[in-house]
């Protein structure tokens, strides 16, 4: 085992979380002997912070990096937002409408669709275990908005790209993509995280399976992908461990020697 204390980010859906949605036994004990060993451990997520509250509970864990990096929390602590300008999502709202494209809007509580009903977006979410959203259309205008999802298909993603200088899409389903603030990502978030805790790169690791792990996995210095990842994530990481259901948290650990 590492001797000196180190900072692991964990994204959830298909790291830690099994494609049943499900915490693997070996993962859940790979956590604790982190923590009982010393180390700094937080989530590093596309998820809500409402979305996180089954898992933190179950393993204890009061900080993490979500919304792709554009809401930090720290030991409980509120560190770093960045939502999305409410004129930017108005203008996306209205192009979306136009193309027949659903959006959901994401803030720390909760989430709203713009369409009352949408095969994609039932689709997409269910894959989370979450309900198609409620109906408001309008939920942007008073709240914080740090993270949006539009629901289209890949060849509709290029006039989105052209379109909206100011935003990111990054596909995370066949059928949506999470729509984010220009720059922002998990990296984005992870710099502010450490920076605040006073670790350095060379300490710091992250274990991630998908597009929006990327940024992350280029920044830390110890970078572990999934062996359930596409190539272009195994592709920027330093390590590749086993599928998420074959204890790869547990082997990526192992792998690195943090265990």
């Amino acid at each position: 085992m590492t001797r000196t204390r180190s900072m692991i980010f964990f994204d959830i859906d298909g790291t830690l979380l099994d494609h049943d949605k499900r915490l693997p036994a070996s993962a859940k004990e790979a956590i604790l002997a982190l923590k009982e060993a010393g180390h700094e451990i937080a989530f590093a997520t596309g998820r809500s912070p409402f979305m996180l509250e089954p898992l933190r509970r179950e393993l204890s864990i009061d900080s993490f990096v979500g919304f792709n990096g554009q809401y930090v929390m720290l030991h409980g602590k509120l560190i770093y937002t960045n939502p999305i300008p409410t004129e930017v999502i108005r203008s996306l709202s209205e192009y979306a409408l136009h193309q027949g494209h659903p959006l959901v809007y994401l803030d720390d509580e909760g989430m709203r669709s713009s369409s009352r009903r949408h095969p994609y977006v039932e689709e997409s979410i269910g894959t989370l275990q979450y309900p198609h959203p409620e109906y408001d259309p309008h939920f942007y205008i008073d709240q914080d908005i740090y993270q949006t999802m539009l629901f289209c298909t890949e060849q509709d993603e290029s006039g989105y790209i052209e379109r909206f200088r100011k935003l990111d899409f990054v596909r995370w389903h066949r059928l949506s993509m999470d729509v984010l603030p220009f720059g922002g990502s998990k990296a984005q978030g992870i710099e502010r995280f450490i920076d605040k805790l006073g670790f350095r790169r060379e300490q710091v690791y992250a274990f991630g399976d998908n597009l929006n792990d990327l940024e992350m996995l280029q920044y830390v210095g110890h970078s572990v992908a999934m062996g359930n990842s596409p190539e272009s994530v195994k592709k920027v990481a330093r390590y590749i461990t086993k599928d998420v259901g074959h204890d790869g948290i547990a082997y990526g650990l192992e792998l690195v020697g943090l265990l």
